[in-house]
């Protein structure tokens, strides 16, 4: 059985810093690509960061300097190191797994306020 879990989100003040850490299991997690998305309330669903199995890394330009996606292969777990929190980060983070199938957690949230 296939599972992924979040965890590390929670309330901060805006400029404060979260990581978040997404443990996978029943997967062979290095020959996949590791997502981290995000939604706000009323709105859609929003891809922040990618690494891929070459360890190719790509994020949305919003977070570009701020966050900081890793994994380590032997812990099967990939990590959103996230800085200068803004209240626009304010969402639900969801991990997902994407290879021969998709795999998704079912996040954790993150509220960014003072």
């Amino acid at each position: 059985q296939v599972q992924l879990v979040e965890s590390g989100g929670g309330l901060v003040q805006p400029g404060g810093s979260l990581r978040l850490s997404c443990a996978a299991s029943g997967i062979i997690f290095s020959i996949y690509d590791m997502n981290w998305y995000r939604q706000a309330p009323g709105k859609e669903r929003e891809l922040v960061a990618t690494i891929r199995r070459d360890e190719n890394i790509n994020y949305v330009d919003s977070v570009k300097g701020r966050f900081t996606i890793s994994k380590d292969n032997t812990k099967n777990t990939v990590y959103l190191q996230m800085n200068r929190l803004k209240p626009e980060d304010t969402a639900v983070y969801t991990c997902n797994a994407q290879g021969y199938r998709t795999y998704w957690g079912k996040g954790t949230l993150v509220t960014v306020s003072s």
